[in-house]
């Protein structure tokens, strides 16, 4: 068991922890006027202690006046005494209501003095130095009246004599006047405490009443309802800064759901079709009329069906983690014309037989920094579209441009419809609106998420001499330096451009987010 020191310990930090613990619990308007209240306490209690000590001050400042003038008018008088010092003095030292005087010798013998003193006013220590200098003396307490009073003693040479006059008054009614202002500062100080507390309590509440506001709003706002806003206060002040970023957010918000659901609904439609091929696929395998070439060219259109999902799913799955901001990217030092190359292998066969070919302009020299597996992935999704929708043959290029490291892709078909190249790199955005062709609208967003990944832009434009332009910018590592430039562009560009330069035709849709 602990002895009482330790539940001494224990009580004092449940003390000093209970004002934190109180505080947090309490409301901000409560705190806001806690804080108010604590603030005006301390103003108005240093203001009254200013107060009272300045009216001590001045009532004993001019105390110390009038004794002065007094002691100065009982010297005067003493000097000017013809026929004795004890005859004539009497009537400058006439007594007032709550005022006495003496005049004492240097031995400490009262020559004169007012009405009912008779004893010196001066111990033997005070009279030896009142005879060499003016002495100020407070007494809590007068033999004769029993009051607090103030003394001074101040040396005199009246008639070739050297004596010491004494004068003093009654502290009386400056205590009375000191009483006074205390009690009046200890009344009216509490009381000007609560009426600013409670005008600080009002006024706070006027201030908050739009955040009171926003929240009454905000519990009626859903994803449901879109367009709602929170009410922002008139004056551009914090409140309106809150209310305005908080606005933003909504719409924000509103914009990225919107996007989501289109999003699903849009995944939703592409998995459909091949779900529903493949069922019936599988449904005519199962009839017991099905030959074995017939169950043969089932299961193989099954399994083209079921690559067609795997397909779309790692699209949906490339997209979903670019929207996240994660799409998983590891640099390297890529030579340019050495991936072109393998993308153009891979797809070599796919045009032969329509006698379309694919070339590769790129210099030997020519490097980027990027990840070479997605670098491929957005290359052949490329290639792919122009070899699906274009015609004729594919050039695969690469250049330098403003600082950037430029992978072209054009053919030599009918190009994008004009209505298409805004929304080119919009998901599930294809020139068919019925939506009934090939493909299934990622190719575009995909690149497009693979080059804002690596710091880039995905552009689509029209070529002036027929058929489609995709391409893809990235950063230079060698920060597009001349003398770079000069040794690494030899020979990179599209056949018929690389002498006049890429073109730049008024319809090339802006970097999309």
């Amino acid at each position: 068991m602990q002895g009482p020191r330790g539940s001494a310990r224990r009580l004092a930090r449940w003390v000093w922890r209970l004002p934190a613990s109180v505080w947090s619990r309490m409301a901000v308007r409560q705190k806001v006027t806690a804080g108010f209240v604590l603030a005006m306490a301390v103003v108005l209690g240093a203001t009254g202690t200013f107060l009272f000590v300045q009216f001590r001050s001045e009532l004993d400042r001019s105390l110390n006046r009038d004794l002065r003038s007094r002691a100065d008018d009982v010297g005067a008088l003493l000097a000017q005494a013809d026929q004795g010092l004890g005859q004539q003095s009497g009537t400058a030292l006439a007594p007032g209501p709550q005022r006495f005087a003496e005049v004492l010798s240097i031995t400490g013998r009262v020559i004169d003095s007012t009405p009912g003193l008779g004893t010196p006013l001066l111990s033997s220590r005070e009279l030896a130095r009142a005879t060499v200098r003016t002495l100020e003396i407070a007494r809590s307490s007068h033999r004769v009246s029993g009051q607090p009073v103030r003394l001074l003693a101040t040396p005199v040479k009246a008639q070739d004599r050297h004596v010491v006059v004494v004068v003093g008054t009654s502290l009386a009614e400056r205590d009375a006047a000191l009483a006074k202002l205390r009690t009046l500062l200890l009344i009216g100080g509490p009381g000007a405490l609560l009426l600013a507390a409670a005008a600080g309590y009002l006024l706070i509440g006027l201030a908050l009443r739009p955040v009171e506001s926003m929240r009454r709003r905000a519990r009626q706002i859903s994803l449901s309802q879109p367009g709602h806003r929170l009410p922002v206060p008139g004056a551009n002040d914090e409140l309106y800064r809150l209310g305005s970023t908080l606005n933003e957010m909504l719409e924000r918000n509103e914009v990225a759901f919107a996007r989501e659901s289109a999003f699903v609904a849009d995944a939703s439609h592409e998995l459909r079709t091949p779900l529903s091929i493949l069922r019936a696929e599988l449904e005519i395998g199962l009839l017991e009329s099905s030959s074995s070439e017939q169950l043969r060219a089932t299961l193989a259109s099954g399994v083209e069906e079921t690559e067609r999902l795997c397909d779309l799913a790692e699209d949906l799955l490339t997209l979903a983690r670019a929207d996240q901001g994660r799409l998983p990217i590891r640099p390297a030092r890529v030579r340019v014309a050495e991936t072109l190359r393998r993308v153009r292998d891979r797809f070599a066969r796919a045009g032969e037989p329509d006698g379309r070919m694919i070339t590769v302009s790129a210099s030997e020299y020519l490097e980027v920094a990027a990840d070479p597996v997605r670098l491929e992935q957005a290359l052949m999704n490329m290639v792919e579209n122009a070899l699906r929708h274009g015609d004729g043959d594919t050039v695969i290029y690469a250049s330098r441009h403003l600082g950037s490291v430029e992978l072209h892709v054009a053919d030599e078909g009918s190009g994008f419809p004009a209505s298409f190249l805004p929304n080119a790199f919009r998901r599930f955005s294809r020139p068919d609106r019925s939506r009934g062709g090939e493909g299934t609208g990622l190719g575009l967003a995909i690149i497009e998420a693979i080059a804002r990944a690596h710091g880039g832009q995905a552009h689509a434009e029209n070529r002036p001499a027929g058929g489609a332009h995709v391409w893809v910018s990235l950063p230079d590592p060698t920060g597009g330096s001349p003398a770079v430039r000069s040794e690494t562009d030899i020979g990179a560009g599209a056949p018929g451009e690389a002498q006049r330069g890429r073109p730049r035709s008024s319809s090339a849709a802006p970097g999309r987010a």
